[in-house]
C-alpha cells in the first residue's frame, strides 16, 4: 500500500482473521443499521461506541482514483486491500441487515410508543457522550469552542420543522447524499434528516416493498455523499482529532433537544415507561461498549 490517507486506518484495523472477528464486525453493522433506521441516534455514534469509527471513515475515503486505477488494471486483490474491502463488505452487510430488521417495526413504535422510544435514545446519547470524554480534553479552549459549536448546530437542526416534498428521483438522490453525510457524523441522525426532508416514511416503505428504482437511486445518492464527506472527515480526524471529537460530543448533546418526547404536549404520558427506557438506553450503550470495544484490534506491523 502507498502511504497516503488510505493507509492511516491500519493502526485502527479490526481483526478479521477469525470467524469471531467477522461475526463481531457484522453485529456492529447490525447495530449501526438499527440506529440509522430511527430518527434519534446515528450509525456514526454506534461506530464510535464500538471503536470502528476512524477505521470506517478512513476505509471509505480510500475509495479514490488510485483504487480505481488498481481495479481497472486488473489488480483486483490490491484494490480490495487498498480500500479495506473485507471490513467494508462485512460491515455493509450488517448495516443492511439492521435496516431490514427494523424497517417493519420502527414506524409502529414511533406512532404508538413515541415517548419511551425517544427516552431510550436520550439514554443512549447521554451514555455515548460520557464514553467520548477520553477522546478530547477540556483544558484547551479550542476543544471547548468546538463542543459549543457542535451543540449549537445540532440544537438549531432540531428546531427545523419537517416538511413534505415531491418525491422525484432527483430529490430522493440528494436526500440520500445528505442523510448519509449525517449518518457517518456521530450525533446527527441520518433518519432524522430524512424526516426533515419529508422522505423518511417513503424510504422505509420502499425498503419493505423492495421498490428497486427508488432504492437504487437512494443508494446511489448515499454512495455519492459518502465518498465526498468521508474525505472531509478523514482530514479532520487526522489533523484535528480532539477538535473533531469535541464537535461530535457537542452534537450529541445538542441532539437531546430534538429527542425530548413531550415537545408537543404539556403533560407527560408514559412517564414510567420512559423512565425505564432511558435506563435501558444507557445500559445498551454500556453493553455495546463492553462487548464490542473490549476486544484487541489488529495492529499493523
Amino acid at each position: 500500500m502507498s502511504n497516503n490517507s488510505s493507509t492511516h486506518d491500519q493502526k485502527f484495523r479490526t481483526s478479521l482473521n477469525s470467524l469471531r472477528g467477522k461475526i463481531m464486525l457484522y453485529l456492529k453493522g447490525v447495530a449501526m443499521g438499527l440506529g440509522d433506521s430511527v430518527p434519534g441516534i446515528s450509525g456514526g455514534t454506534i461506530a464510535v461506541i464500538t471503536k470502528i469509527y476512524d477505521q470506517l471513515v478512513f476505509s471509505i475515503s480510500a475509495i479514490d482514483l488510485r483504487a480505481c486505477s488498481l481495479l481497472f488494471t486488473g489488480r483486483i486483490s490490491e484494490a480490495w486491500q487498498y480500500v479495506n474491502g473485507g471490513f467494508l463488505l462485512i460491515l455493509a452487510m450488517g448495516i443492511l441487515s439492521g435496516l431490514l430488521l427494523s424497517a417493519n417495526t420502527v414506524l409502529f413504535l414511533l406512532e404508538n410508543y413515541f415517548p419511551p422510544l425517544m427516552a431510550f435514545f436520550i439514554g443512549m446519547v447521554l451514555s455515548s457522550t460520557w464514553l467520548l470524554k477520553n477522546e478530547f480534553t477540556l483544558n484547551a479552549w479550542q476543544n471547548i469552542l468546538a463542543l459549543l459549536l457542535g451543540l449549537l448546530l445540532a440544537t438549531l437542526i432540531g428546531f427545523i420543522s419537517p416538511r413534505s416534498a415531491e418525491l422525484s428521483l432527483i430529490y430522493v438522490f440528494f436526500s440520500g447524499a445528505i442523510a448519509i453525510s449525517a449518518m457517518i457524523l456521530p450525533g446527527l441522525s441520518g433518519a432524522f434528516i430524512l424526516l426533515l426532508l419529508g422522505v423518511y416514511e417513503f424510504i422505509l416503505g420502499a425498503l419493505v416493498e423492495f421498490n428497486w428504482p427508488y432504492i437504487l437511486v437512494f443508494v446511489l445518492g448515499c454512495a455519492t455523499g459518502l465518498l465526498i464527506f468521508s474525505r472531509i472527515l478523514t482530514w479532520l480526524l487526522l489533523k484535528h482529532h480532539q477538535l473533531s471529537y469535541g464537535f461530535i460530543t457537542g452534537m450529541l448533546l445538542g441532539s437531546l433537544s430534538a429527542l425530548w418526547p413531550w415537545q408537543q404536549s404539556t403533560d407527560s404520558p408514559m412517564l414510567l415507561a420512559s423512565s425505564i427506557t432511558i435506563v435501558l438506553g444507557v445500559a445498551v450503550v454500556v453493553l455495546l461498549h463492553t462487548v464490542f470495544a473490549s476486544h484487541p484490534q489488529e495492529k499493523s506491523d
